[in-house]
């Protein structure tokens, strides 16, 4: 009889099941994370506009911009360009009046106002932040 060098059809089989296992394994402790880090980033932004805002009215006599373009147009850039939020959707600067100072959100995944994926950072006259 010869001697044979080499795996077994048994052996390519069962390092394939193993390899399947495997790649099974770090799919499933992967998705999901995308989200996750498309909120996080939206975070960063929304903390990002929200000093830049704050700026903008320590050099304006505590009057806030009209919008977000104010931040970037002017004498002076207080951002260098704005970004679209994770999920491509423009953020969203708005001045409601008496309890808040003025909003800064992203409409979430869904890209409507008001719903329970929105992202917020407000300021309001009580220094509350909510998030």
């Amino acid at each position: 009889m010869r001697e044979s060098s080499g795996f077994t059809l048994l052996e390519l089989i069962l390092v394939m099941v193993i390899i399947g296992i495997l790649a099974g394994m770090v799919t499933f402790s992967v998705a999901g994370r995308g989200t996750e880090a498309r909120i996080v980033r939206t975070k960063a932004d929304l903390s990002v506009y929200q000093r830049a805002v704050e700026a903008y009215a320590l050099e304006h006599n505590d009057k806030y911009p009209k919008s977000l373009n104010d931040l970037v147009t002017g004498e002076k850039q207080y951002v260098i360009e704005l970004k679209n939020d994770a999920w491509g959707n423009p953020y969203v600067f708005a001045v409601p009046g008496k309890a808040h100072k003025y909003d800064i959100y992203s409409r979430g995944v869904d890209g409507q106002s008001g719903t329970e994926d929105d992202i917020s950072v407000w300021e309001s006259d009580n220094k509350t932040p909510a998030g």
